[in-house]
């Protein structure tokens, strides 16, 4: 399938004038480095607001490349969205800006409605009627990427989520997100907007700001400061390494079909206590750290309320229909992962 998707560069008909929103942002900038460096014909134009979990030094290696132009702005700027789907032609939304930590989400929960549900709907809506005067060589798509979170909470013996798994959000975040994957699978059946939801596990990997669970843990190690486990440590999630996630967004861009929904999962499976111990075991290998071994650290703090107990993704959807697996094992990934924040101080420093 790479070669394939590959090939297309060949025909300059086939390239791609794509709008990423929240391109600042963890998964949006590995998503823009990895499109940069497959697709370099193609025209990427970043728009994010630069808000706390956005950082524009992310991207600072593309800022000599003519394909690629970053805009600071947000995407309820209705007026902006408008004249940038004009001016650069746009072909591809990829839609990944969002408020997307649920500590944050229950203590601020407007911010998630605004952002994720109003912010969504000027995108769908600009989008719509954009392509009624648009004239494009390309199909025309957009991606909205969400969280399995929507989804709710799973029993040990419950099957993992499929597309079909009826929402049941529990955090005015989950319930942000499952409202914007409505409005996309609405704007489909009702305007025939070319829309596509892509629903993924927890991502992890380079670029992820320090208050996700596995940067904080490596930089409250790298510190010798305490690292605070909810509740019990039992949660489960299904982690999935990032550039895996950005090879699936991939493969639904250039193969996907509109009106669907595609689960994007890791098929690493893990209690949260055990991989906060495989990252301290990690860190006692490859850091010099002040406190060793680090995972006498451990501490366990007040369950978070409302914490969904266990995230479980069934990928077989787009195993079997657009011929996708994750290449990334939990170790590799979370060695390399850990190894980034040992090598990358200045860029969490600047952060905390």
């Amino acid at each position: 399938m790479n070669e394939s998707l590959t090939n297309r560069q060949e025909n300059n008909n086939q390239v791609r004038r794509l709008l990423v929103t929240g391109g600042a942002g963890f998964i949006g900038t590995n998503f823009v480095q990895y499109w940069c460096d497959t697709y370099p014909c193609d025209r990427l134009v970043v728009l994010d607001a630069l808000t706390y979990a956005g950082n524009k030094q992310n991207l600072q290696e593309l800022a000599g490349n003519p394909n690629f132009c970053f805009v600071q702005g947000d995407i309820g700027d209705r007026a902006l969205v408008d004249k940038l789907l004009i001016s650069e032609n746009i072909d591809t939304i990829v839609h990944f800006a969002a408020e997307s930590h649920v500590d944050r989400s229950i203590l601020q929960p407007a911010t998630f409605i605004q952002t994720n549900i109003v912010g969504t709907h000027t995108l769908l809506e600009a989008f719509r009627q954009y392509l009624e005067i648009a004239k494009l060589v390309n199909k025309p798509l957009f991606l909205h990427i969400s969280t399995d979170e929507v989804y709710g909470s799973l029993n040990l013996i419950d099957p993992a989520f499929t597309e079909t798994t009826p929402y049941a959000p529990n955090s005015p975040y989950s319930a942000s997100k499952a409202s914007s994957d409505h409005l996309a699978r609405a704007y489909f059946h009702t305007y025939g907007l070319p829309t596509i939801v892509t629903n993924c596990s927890n991502n992890y990997g380079a670029f992820q700001f320090s208050e996700k669970l596995i940067p904080l843990i490596c930089i409250n190690i790298l510190q010798g400061k305490s690292l605070p486990i909810y509740g019990n440590g039992q949660n489960i999630r299904d982690w999935l390494y990032v550039g895996d996630n950005c090879t699936a967004i991939d493969a639904v861009i250039s193969h996907g079909k509109p009106g669907e929904t595609y689960n994007i999962g890791g098929n690493n499976e893990i209690k949260n206590i055990d991989l906060v111990s495989k990252i301290c075991a990690l860190m006692d290998e490859l850091a010099a750290i002040p406190i060793k071994p680090s995972n006498q650290l451990i501490t366990y703090v007040r369950d978070r309320p409302g914490h969904d107990f266990r995230y479980a993704i069934n990928a077989s959807k787009i195993k079997t229909q657009l011929g996708w697996t994750p290449t990334t094992t939990m170790e590799e990934g979370l060695r390399f992962t850990v190894q980034w924040y040992c090598d990358c101080r200045q860029w969490w420093e600047a952060l905390i």
